[in-house]
């Protein structure tokens, strides 16, 4: 039996690249809408979830959610854009309209030594800090921390970039490391995965044809 990473849907342009990137990974995934059943989750098993981006901005009515379940299981999860902005809000923390939409090219300065991005920069700067090249796609941002959460990665417009609570083992990333422009957003989404869930490199998709179709 494979591990296996669950990726939930809020709608990004980019959803399928973070598929993309875990195959890359040799890590069994399946992308699914935002709204599955608690039961579709419990039955998948996964060994980590990750949540996409989207559009929408999770302080307005009936915007989407990820399911209580995700952050029950006990295992890792991943929030990324909006997925870190509904895991923040669900969890107890705050998120607001940035004054300045964040689109593009940004740098941020990694920092709390989390799991997720410990040892992985681009450069570093005179106080020994790493910074990271990564691609912003944002309107909102997360403007205080849950209870428990810690922040991971900051730059000037965006003071919480990323946080990490890494006692429940989530993380989130304002910024969007399934894209090429994020320089080292292989490597992030090959720890939030290997590192951080455990998966073994079990998967490719020449064996995964042959399985299914046998």
């Amino acid at each position: 039996m494979h591990h296996k990473i669950l990726i939930l849907d809020f709608g990004s342009q980019y959803t399928q690249l973070i598929a993309r990137r875990v195959r890359e990974a040799s890590v069994y995934c399946e992308l699914h809408p935002h709204d599955v059943s608690e039961d579709f989750i419990r039955g998948f098993a996964p060994h980590g979830i990750i949540l996409s981006g989207g559009p929408s901005s999770v302080y307005e009515d009936e915007t989407p959610r990820a399911p209580d379940s995700v952050f029950k299981l006990g295992v890792p999860v991943l929030g990324i854009c909006y997925g870190m902005q509904t895991m923040a809000a669900q969890l107890g923390g705050a998120v607001e309209n940035a004054a300045k939409r964040e689109f593009g090219y940004a740098e941020i300065r990694a920092q709390g030594h989390s799991a997720l991005l410990r040892d992985i920069q681009d450069r570093v700067n005179a106080e020994q800090h790493g910074l990271l090249d990564v691609w912003m796609s944002h309107g909102d941002k997360v403007t205080a921390l849950p209870p428990g959460f810690k922040v991971i990665a900051s730059n000037a417009a965006t003071p919480i970039a990323g946080m990490a609570d890494e006692t429940r083992q989530f993380y989130g990333v304002q910024f969007h490391p399934e894209v090429t422009h994020t320089s080292q957003g292989r490597a992030i989404i090959e720890r939030f995965v290997h590192g951080i869930c455990n998966c073994g490199s079990d998967w490719n998709m020449p064996d995964y044809v042959d399985e299914a179709i046998g």
